[in-house]
C-alpha cells in the first residue's frame, strides 16, 4: 500500500482492509485529526519521564555509579531507537490506521502474527490502568494520611475513564497540564540545593558496595524509556500518522534521553550513595520546591494511566474491525462521534 497524501484523508471513508476478506476499516488522518506535539510527542514524553524516573533513578545512580547509569541510559535509549525506526518506516510506507503497534505489525508481518501480538498488548495496556492508578492513590494517601487509598483509586479510575470517554483530545489537553507539572518539578530539582549534613558522592565510583548487578540493574531502568508505544497507539486520532508518528518518536527519545543523561550527573553532586539509594523520594529533599516532586510523581501516573485508557481501547477495536475477536464481540469495533472513540472497549 502507498502512504496517504494530503488530499487523501476522511474522518469516515471505509476502505477494504488487508486483514480478513470482507472487513472494512475506518482509514484515519483525517482532516483536523491531533498533530504531532499533541498526538504523539506529549503522550509519548509522558510516558517516558515517568515514575522510575522519580522513584527508582537514584537508586540506579547508586547501585552502579555515574559512568554506569549513563551507560545504562545509552543502552536503553539505543535500543528504543532501533524500535522507532522500523516504527517510522512502516509509518512512511504504509497507511496507518486506528491499532498502533498492532495494526503496523499486522500489515507487515500478517494479520496472525498482528493478533498474536494484539490481544497481550491490549491486556497489558488495560491492566496497566489499574497499576498507575494504584501508585497513584497510594503517593497521594501517604502524603495526605487522612484520605483512603481505595476511595482515591476508584474515583481516580473512573475520572481518566471519563476523561478518555470524552474524547482524546480533551486527555490530550489534560495531558498538557501534567507535562506542566512535570516540568515544574525538574525545575525545581534543578535549582536544588545538596542534602544536609551530608557529602555528595561527586563524579566518582559508588561508596557503598553494590547489591545489585549491572544487567540486574539495566531491567530496572528499561521501562522508563518504552513510552514510545503511547504516542504509537493514537495513530487511529492523528492528522497525518505517516509524518507525525516519525517525527513525534524521534522527538521524545531525544528529549528524554537529554533528560536522562543530564540528571544522573546533577543527583551525583547532591547526595551520598546511601541516600540515593535507601530514599525513593530523594528527589525531594534536594529539590528547591519539594512539593514539586511529588506533583510531578502524581503526575507521571496519571499520564501513565490516561495513556494506557486512550491507547488499549483503540488497540481493542482494531482487533475487532480485523475479526481477530470472536464475532459476538464486534461490536466492540464501532467508534463514536467524529473522532471515531472506541467508546464501547
Amino acid at each position: 500500500m502507498t502512504r496517504s497524501n494530503g488530499n487523501d484523508r476522511s474522518s469516515e471513508a471505509a476502505r477494504p482492509s488487508r486483514g480478513p476478506p470482507g472487513r472494512v476499516e475506518v482509514v484515519t488522518g483525517r482532516e483536523g485529526g491531533l498533530g504531532t506535539f499533541g498526538g504523539v510527542f506529549t503522550p509519548s514524553i509522558l510516558t517516558i519521564l515517568g515514575v522510575i524516573m522519580y522513584l527508582r533513578f537514584g537508586w540506579v545512580l547508586g547501585q552502579v555509579g555515574l559512568a554506569g547509569t549513563l551507560a545504562i541510559v545509552t543502552l536503553s535509549t539505543s535500543i528504543t531507537f532501533l524500535t522507532a525506526l522500523s516504527i517510522a518506516a512502516i509509518a512512511t510506507d504504509e497507511r496507518v490506521r486506528t491499532g498502533g503497534a498492532y495494526y503496523m505489525i499486522s500489515r507487515s508481518l500478517g494479520i496472525e502474527t498482528g493478533g498474536a501480538v494484539g490481544i497481550p498488548l491490549y491486556l497489558a495496556q488495560a491492566l496497566s490502568v489499574a497499576l498507575y492508578t494504584v501508585g497513584f492513590a497510594e503517593s497521594v494517601a501517604r502524603a495526605f494520611p487522612s484520605l483512603d487509598e481505595r476511595l482515591i483509586g476508584l474515583v481516580t479510575t473512573v475520572a481518566v475513564a471519563a476523561l478518555a470517554l470524552r474524547s482524546a483530545r480533551a486527555a490530550i489537553r489534560v495531558q498538557y497540564l501534567i507535562m506542566g507539572a512535570i516540568g515544574l518539578s525538574l525545575l525545581s530539582l534543578a535549582f536544588g540545593s545538596p542534602l544536609e549534613g551530608v557529602q555528595p558522592q561527586g563524579m566518582g565510583l559508588p561508596d557503598l558496595v553494590p547489591t545489585e548487578s549491572f544487567w540486574v540493574v539495566f531491567a530496572v531502568f528499561f521501562p522508563a524509556v518504552t513510552g514510545i508505544m503511547a504516542g504509537v497507539n493514537m495513530s487511529g486520532d492523528l492528522e497525518d500518522p505517516g509524518r507525525s508518528i516519525p517525527k513525534g518518536t524521534f522527538a521524545a527519545i531525544g528529549v528524554g534521553y537529554a533528560i536522562y543523561m543530564a540528571l544522573p550527573v546533577l543527583l551525583m553532586t547532591r547526595a551520598d550513595t546511601a541516600s540515593l539509594v535507601s530514599d525513593p523520594l530523594v528527589m525531594r529533599r534536594i529539590a528547591f520546591w519539594g512539593d514539586a516532586i511529588l506533583v510531578g510523581v502524581w503526575g507521571a501516573t496519571l499520564s501513565s494511566a490516561v495513556g494506557s485508557i486512550l491507547g488499549a481501547p483503540r488497540v481493542l477495536q482494531a482487533l475487532a474491525r480485523d475479526g481477530i475477536l470472536p464475532r459476538s464481540l464486534g461490536w466492540l469495533g464501532r467508534g463514536s462521534g467524529a473522532e471515531d472513540t472506541p467508546r464501547a472497549g
